[in-house]
């Protein structure tokens, strides 16, 4: 156990918090008051924030949140850039018992429209410049909601909504309380909002804090987005938990990542970060030497690219495997052995399995379903009680979509998603495998496997794939050189040469918008 939790005393939580009076922030703050002084958030636009000044604004923050009418349970739609005065915001929210729903500040207001009808806000927070074209948005809506802009360290106007009185007998938050809801990527469908309790955001972030030794030393480098769990509860609430301090990029760019590195000891990046970090001539051992731990995670990096930063750094990057309704479910041991290609164990109190049909025995290679049980998991889906039953199961048992191999001593290995599963002719494909052979070959850079409605076979194998600039695209010869590697059948029958692959913020390729995209591909033309 790091000297952080020791010293905060958090150890005898283990993963099960107690009730938590005053929710997850009054937890994050006993690490705010054993250093007042210390740099909490640091950011190219604004002033190093001490964790003394932090604490204050999180109170100045709330109260004005409490002055607008905002009850425990009420639910606030966050749509801000990142910024520390968004993390202000976070925790204000927190403390106060309002459930904090972040979106994505890229969205379109037409896009924004769709998480408002369905979270039903009593309040959104935007940034200023945003502040007309949301309030015509709600307008148009007929919603019942205020809005209000986002100020520097974390304020908002007083009087929009219009102030109400809190009755004084309110209490605060406990850990059973809802204390975000969060919007799933949309990756394999529309995005369903997973309602987490303080308690399981306790659980997930005691736990990483163990796994990965987070220490009060730690100097954290911050280039991930807000509005995802990868950013605010993986990076964010181990650094605020242990005490660590910092460094916020509001947008990532190689060398100044580099730069940043020479005063930090921890990077949470996605597999695009590696990739861009890999062609900036600046990463060296040199750049890395002060380093201890580098993570990947939202979307499966590649061993190659695991491989080339290995070598160009000496850093073995810990890759780790989570969902929004869970938290992290698995990681590499950060003091064992790293196997790229893989994602690890299961994390400190989750249970998981893998359900194959025909049943198989552990250890057969034999690929499933991942199943994972946890303390981190969701209570449901908004407003979804349908849904939530459909993936989790009477006794808890939350279904991943996620296809797996579990190895005898319980390492896991990612082979693809189950509503990816392509079958053609009544025979399975796993894209995974598919994509490997093809990312192996000269000349591809990247490539994404799909199935396309197909008349003879009901369905085909389709790639999309990325050329190297240098390199001269030839489909043809990518089928043949693949079928000295697979069996005919994962061949594709269809090889589309793209510029890039559409991915979602954290970088996870969207195949919904491929498989929408070439629904047609094997249609005969009028």
């Amino acid at each position: 156990m790091s000297e952080s939790l020791e010293h905060a005393d958090l150890g005898r939580w283990r993963v099960e918090p107690p009730v938590l009076p005053g929710g997850l922030y009054q937890l994050l703050r006993q690490a705010f008051l054993r250093d007042p002084s210390k740099v909490a958030l640091e950011a190219d636009d604004c002033p190093p924030v001490s964790y003394g000044e932090l604490d204050s604004m999180v109170e100045r923050c709330r109260s004005r949140l409490e002055a607008c009418g905002i009850e425990p349970g009420d639910r606030v739609l966050v749509y801000v850039e990142k910024s520390p005065a968004n993390v202000v915001l976070y925790l204000a929210c927190l403390s106060r018992g309002a459930v904090y729903i972040p979106v994505n500040p890229s969205y379109t207001p037409v896009e924004l429209a769709a998480f408002v009808e369905d979270a039903g806000p009593r309040l959104v927070i935007c940034d200023a410049s945003r502040l007309a074209v949301v309030a015509a948005m709600l307008k148009d809506l007929g919603a019942h909601a205020g809005v209000a802009p986002l100020c520097s360290g974390g304020l908002i106007p007083i009087g929009t909504p219009p102030p109400q009185l809190s009755t004084p007998e309110v209490r605060g938050p406990v850990g059973s309380d809802p204390a975000v809801i969060l919007y799933t990527s949309g990756t394999t469908g529309p995005p369903r909002g997973a309602v987490l309790t303080h308690q399981a955001l306790a659980a997930n972030a005691l736990a990483l804090c163990r796994a990965w030794d987070f220490r009060l030393e730690d100097v954290l480098v911050h280039a991930l987005p807000l509005f995802h769990t990868h950013g605010l509860f993986v990076a964010l609430h181990c650094a605020l938990l242990s005490g660590a301090s910092t460094l916020f990029m509001n947008a990532f760019e190689t060398g100044a990542a580099i730069r940043l590195w020479r005063r930090a000891t921890v990077f949470m990046g996605v597999p695009t970060h590696y990739t861009r970090l890999l062609s900036d001539p600046g990463l060296s051992v040199r750049a890395a030497s002060g380093m201890r731990l580098f993570t990947c995670g939202s979307a499966p990096l590649l061993p190659q690219t695991w491989e080339d930063f290995r070598l160009r750094t000496g850093h073995r990057i810990v890759e780790r495997y989570g969902m929004t309704e869970v938290g992290i479910i698995t990681s590499n041991p950060y003091g064992g052995e790293r196997i790229p290609g893989t994602v690890g164990y299961p994390m400190e109190g989750v249970e998981i399995k893998v359900v194959t049909k025909p049943v198989a025995e552990p250890g057969s290679g034999a690929a499933g379903e991942l199943l994972v049980r946890s303390p981190g998991s969701f209570s449901g889906y908004f407003a979804g009680p349908d849904e939530t039953a459909r993936v989790v199961s009477a006794d808890g048992w939350v279904s991943t979509g996620d296809l797996a191999v579990l190895a005898d001593d319980g390492r896991v290995t990612l082979v693809g998603r189950s509503k990816d599963v392509i079958i053609t002719g009544a025979l399975n494909v796993h894209p995974p495998e598919v994509e490997a052979a093809l990312n192996s070959l000269p000349g591809v850079v990247e490539s994404a496997v799909f199935g396309a409605p197909h008349p003879d076979f009901g369905e085909a194998v389709v790639a999309a794939v990325v050329w190297d600039a240098d390199a001269n695209p030839d489909a043809d010869r990518l089928r043949q050189a693949l079928s000295k590697k697979l069996a005919g059948y994962k061949i594709p029958k269809r090889i589309l040469l793209v510029e890039r692959l559409p991915r979602n913020a954290m970088g996870k390729v969207q195949k919904t918008i491929l498989r929408s995209r070439n629904a047609g591909v094997f249609t005969p033309g009028p």
